[in-house]
């Protein structure tokens, strides 16, 4: 029998609470399977299992807040294990009672789930024809074949941060219903949102704990904008690689080179990381931010970083990341270009030390070899904890990032 226990999502995570259950007792799971959502500093967060079995027993009811390691269920593996007696789970105060508590919220697998987060469809108004009250796949197709969300409507809700599955239309959803319920949204829905609310106290922490330092480098990226554009000739439209892609993989390979500044600040002492985990920050609507971990970032090949950036970006914006994409970057990065910004002097996430940030790339005057031209440039900073290194070595990292863009075919 396998244990599934409350995950450690950060270095800085001591207790989560259990949000959500998403199976039941009986239920089979596969490895990967998301079976919980867990809320915690930074987000909710759903919660996948490593186990190939059958859901025993529930132990910890939606609402509690426990210890990192808490045995949340008991997983009766494939490989015949039987269930016994499960493993004592840690005095739990239960979650108090609430006058106005909302409904039990509907049973679904794990892909229904997701196919209606994708879709904005509420489950909660599908009507569910399954054993137990269940919403199956069937009952979700049917209503999505009657639901219809119009590209301009779309792009007014993403515009608008309004939330599609909230309308209640009774044909399809035209941009006029998102207005009318941007103008009519609900004074809670407009306040801080609880991902606002975690992202000011890690950085009000940061900024109150961390004695920052802050350098900054202009780099030249002529040779990687023409290297990366004669990649681009190469490659499907759908599989083209913007300049970010080159911009993190420097910086991985920076930060396997100047290992000071990869890694975190526990009990009063700097732990340096194993592996570069590059964090990447992406806003998330509704305000605050999310920093999903890129693993062995220093070992991906420019393409294949831009694969996991599409997805991770796509997927943290969507709500759809999963429990270990959040565990412990060793470094982040804040591309801040897209918005026009020359240069990002960032807060570092703690308990990391040290954050890169990166500007718009323009063009500007620049002299090379004696000779005036004009060249696509990017100011390149680094944010970091003066209690683990000192300017020079703040330098030497910037400087490697600055090598490694000049020759981009190295990377």
């Amino acid at each position: 029998m396998a244990e599934f226990r409350m995950p450690s999502l950060g270095a800085d995570m001591d207790a989560g609470t259990l949000t959500e259950w998403l199976v039941a007792p009986g239920d089979h799971v596969s490895k990967g399977d998301i079976v919980a959502v867990v809320e915690t500093a930074k987000a909710d967060m759903e919660v996948e299992c490593f186990d190939a079995g059958v859901i025993g027993e529930l132990l910890v009811h939606p609402g509690a807040r426990v210890p990192v390691g808490t045995v949340l269920a008991t997983i009766v593996t494939d490989d015949g294990g039987s269930p016994g007696e499960p493993a004592a789970a840690p005095a739990i105060e239960p979650a108090p009672p609430r006058a106005d508590a909302p409904p039990e919220p509907p049973r679904v697998s794990p892909l229904v789930r997701h196919l209606a987060r994708e879709n904005h469809v509420d489950l909660a108004k599908v009507p569910a024809t399954g054993p137990d009250g269940t919403v199956t796949r069937a009952d979700l197709d049917r209503v999505l074949h009657r639901r219809r969300i119009s590209p301009l409507a779309r792009r007014l809700a993403t515009e608008l941060k309004v939330d599609l599955a909230r309308i209640d239309a009774d044909g399809p959803i035209h941009a006029r219903h998102v207005r009318e319920a941007a103008t009519h949204r609900h004074p809670a829905e407009r306040s801080t949102s609880a991902a606002r609310e975690a992202t000011a106290r890690l950085m009000a922490r940061s900024k109150r704990e961390i004695p920052h330092y802050y350098l900054a480098a202009t780099i030249d990226l002529g040779p990687a904008v023409d290297w990366l554009t004669d990649l681009n000739r190469r490659l499907p439209v759908s599989q083209r690689v913007l300049p970010a892609a080159l911009l993190l993989v420097a910086t991985a390979r920076a930060a396997a080179t100047v290992k000071d500044l990869n890694g975190h600040w526990i009990d009063d002492r700097f732990q340096a990381a194993d592996r570069i985990r590059l964090g990447l920050a992406v806003s998330v609507r509704g305000g605050g931010l999310v920093v999903p971990g890129i693993d062995d970032a220093a070992a991906l090949s420019v393409p294949e970083m831009m694969d996991r950036v599409r997805d991770l970006a796509t997927r943290a914006r969507t709500g759809q990341l999963r429990a270990g994409e959040l565990a412990d970057p060793s470094i982040t990065v804040s591309n801040l270009g897209d918005t026009g910004v020359d240069s990002v002097l960032g807060v570092i996430y703690p308990p990391q030390v040290a954050l890169v940030g990166f500007g718009a790339i323009t063009e500007r005057p620049w002299a090379v070899n004696g000779l005036l031209g004009v060249r696509p440039v990017v100011t390149a900073s680094l944010s970091a904890d003066h209690r683990v290194t000192d300017g020079a070595v703040g330098a030497r990292f910037l400087n490697h990032i600055d090598r490694l863009l000049r020759e981009p075919e190295e990377l």
